[in-house]
C-alpha cells in the first residue's frame, strides 16, 4: 500500500477494482479544511482518463506492472502474435487492445509487453522511434520549396505520415511512435 504522499507521475495504482497510471497530481492545502490530492488517472485496461480527488494520506494499492521483452511475429485474423524472448512462449492480443500500436508493428520488431500481476497483458510498449520504409508517395513538385511544405506518404505498415517534399518512395524514414509523426531520414 502507498499513500497519496508517495504519488509520482507514471506510477501505477490499484483503485476501484481497476489499475491506473497517474498522469498528473497536485497536492492542495486549502486555508480551511483538510488537505487533498487532485489526480488525473489513465485506466490501463480501457485507456479512459478520469479525474479523482483523494484525501491527503489516503492509502491505495500499488499495481505491479512488469515489462517482458517480446518480438512481434505476425497478425492473423485480428489477433497479433508476440513471442516472449525469454521463454519463447507465444502470446496473442486482439486488435481492439492494441489498436494504436498496431500501426507501427512489423514482423521482427522488438517490443515489450506490459503484464499486470504476472498474467494479464495490459498493452504493448513500443520503442520511442522506429525506422519504416516509404511504400507510396507522390513525387515532389519542383519549385514548391519556399515553405516547409509536407506531403502524404504511406509506410510499410500502412500508416499515413506527413513527410517533407524531398522524401521519395523506397526510402527509410524515422517515425515517432508517440504520435506517428516524421522525425528524419534513416541513414
Amino acid at each position: 500500500m502507498i499513500t497519496t504522499a508517495d504519488f509520482r507521475n507514471g506510477q501505477t495504482i490499484e483503485f476501484d477494482g481497476n489499475i491506473y497510471s497517474i498522469i498528473e497530481f497536485l497536492h492542495v492545502k486549502p486555508g480551511k479544511g483538510a488537505a487533498f490530492v487532485r489526480t488525473k488517472l489513465r485506466n490501463l485496461r480501457t485507456g479512459a482518463v478520469i479525474d479523482h480527488t483523494f484525501t491527503a494520506g489516503e492509502k491505495v494499492g500499488r499495481a505491479q506492472i512488469d515489462r517482458v521483452p517480446t518480438q512481434f511475429l505476425y497478425e492473423s485474423g485480428g489477433m497479433y502474435v508476440f513471442m516472449n524472448m525469454e521463454t519463447f512462449e507465444q502470446i496473442e492480443l486482439p486488435y481492439a487492445q492494441i489498436e494504436f500500436e498496431s500501426k507501427f508493428l512489423y514482423e521482427g520488431l522488438d517490443v515489450s509487453l506490459s503484464i499486470y500481476d504476472g498474467r494479464e497483458v495490459i498493452g504493448v510498449v513500443l520503442p520511442e522511434k522506429i525506422s519504416l520504409e516509404v511504400t507510396e508517395t507522390e513525387p515532389a513538385v519542383r519549385g514548391d520549396t519556399k515553405t516547409s511544405a509536407m506531403k502524404d506518404a504511406i509506410v510499410s505498415t500502412g500508416l499515413l505520415v506527413k513527410v517533407p517534399l524531398f522524401v521519395e518512395q523506397g526510402e527509410r524514414i524515422i517515425v515517432s511512435t508517440q504520435d506517428g509523426s516524421y522525425v528524419s531520414r534513416d541513414r
